[in-house]
């Protein structure tokens, strides 16, 4: 398994992300990442940089397990307190695609989530 190979170059992005974290609060937001940095960090050939990252309450929902770079990222994302009260109660999606693109869409997480629709009278 890689070793961190992307945490410094993560590390590097938070306060960009953090910024856009803020923003995704009202909208969906990305912008571009520099595809130098990811290459110089460590060559994922065929396989890409692409992958989607989603979380509730600051916490992993999806299997992030096959993504050296989705890992990383959440390595950074909790190791920065402001960024992870950004996280609580809101359920968060970070995606890369093939563009370079990051987007990050977020919503609040229901206090009634798991409370069953009473069906109207």
């Amino acid at each position: 398994m890689e070793e961190r190979k992307y945490l410094t170059t993560w590390m590097k992005y938070l306060p960009v992300i953090r910024l856009h974290l803020k923003k995704s609060l009202v909208e969906e937001v990305s912008f571009k990442l520099n595809i130098t940095d990811f290459e110089s960090a460590g060559d994922r050939g065929k396989s890409g940089y692409t992958f989607n990252l989603t979380m509730e309450n600051g916490k992993v929902t999806n299997n992030i397990g096959g993504s050296a770079v989705a890992r990383d990222l959440y390595e950074a994302l909790k190791s920065d307190e402001t960024i992870k009260a950004i996280l609580q109660e809101k359920a968060v999606k970070i995606s890369v695609g093939k563009t370079f693109l990051l987007s990050i869409k977020t919503t609040h997480i229901s206090s009634y989530k798991t409370v069953a629709e009473e069906p109207a009278v």
